[in-house]
């Protein structure tokens, strides 16, 4: 048996192992998470700071969330721990880290002379990169999300004031999020319940939804349903106007980001003209 054969039937074999166990622990019934689920039902404890409360929550990655910045309220929007954002991280770094190394392996078997320095700094180079690109991905499916939350929260806030014509406004928050379907309105409605089993008001848990998750339109619906809960004031026309000017701030950021695109299309469809005048006068200037 060569030197080589040795080891690359050992990865092998580990690979294969490793994608049996995966497949199998795939199939097998989840653990259920009582742990999170009852920690979402108790009041965060304000003596502590959110960032000693995520590290004792992560156990062993306390000590990464030390030196790395977590984005919380992005994970918040997307119902995403932080414990699986790191090892989202950590699985693309450290996949980005050995491939380098796999294809040197390769080079080496196929009889080139690869220095095995060269692969550990490309490899260093492509674990950061990739580390980053995950980051990235979630910002960016965060930003998508929170627009999808405002879109589908400015028709709940149309349902509201349906609601407060018949019925108070603790009422009509439950009775709209209960006609709406999505993960917007299951957002709502955890909020709403977890305000009923501690017994507060429903505005304060969506001010602190709002928090969470950096939508400001839930700060502002808090405001004004606590003004009708606690004076009594006529809100019905003051919720339309909020309905409307989230309607004309979508409108205006969608027409915005159609600009954009159409200025980022201007430059490839000049030269797309150019590349067409080119051909066009080539042939006339090679005659000459």
């Amino acid at each position: 048996m060569s030197s080589w054969e040795l080891p690359v039937a050992l990865l092998s074999g580990a690979a294969a192992g490793g994608g049996l166990h995966l497949f199998v622990s795939e199939l097998l019934p989840a653990t259920p998470a009582l742990g999170p689920a009852l920690n979402r039902l108790q009041p965060p404890d304000d003596s502590a700071t959110a960032g000693e409360r995520t590290a004792q929550a992560l156990g062993g990655w306390g000590f990464v969330v030390r030196f790395l910045t977590v984005p919380t309220r992005d994970l918040a929007i997307l119902a995403m721990g932080t414990d699986a954002y790191l090892s989202s991280l950590v699985l693309s770094a450290a996949t980005a880290f050995f491939l380098p190394a796999v294809v040197t392996l390769l080079l080496r078997m196929a009889g080139y002379q690869v220095a095995l320095l060269l692969p550990v700094g490309i490899g260093l180079l492509t674990a950061a990169g990739a580390a980053y690109l995950a980051h990235r991905d979630v910002t960016r499916r965060a930003k998508v999300a929170r627009a999808e939350f405002a879109r589908a929260f400015c028709t709940y806030v149309d349902l509201v004031v349906l609601e407060m014509a018949a019925a108070g406004p603790v009422q009509s928050l439950e009775r709209a999020a209960r006609i709406g379907h999505g993960w917007v309105y299951d957002r709502i409605n955890n909020a709403l319940l977890q305000a009923q089993l501690e017994m507060r008001f429903p505005w304060e848990h969506l001010r602190k939804l709002g928090h969470q998750t950096q939508v400001t339109e839930l700060h502002d619906l808090a405001a004004i349903m606590q003004s009708a809960g606690n004076e009594g004031a006529q809100v019905h026309t003051t919720l339309q106007e909020h309905a409307q000017s989230m309607r004309e701030r979508l409108r205006t950021d969608q027409l915005a980001r159609a600009e954009q695109v159409s200025a980022q299309l201007e430059m490839p469809a000049a030269l797309l003209v150019i590349v067409l005048a080119f051909f066009m006068i080539y042939p006339l200037m090679a005659r000459i």
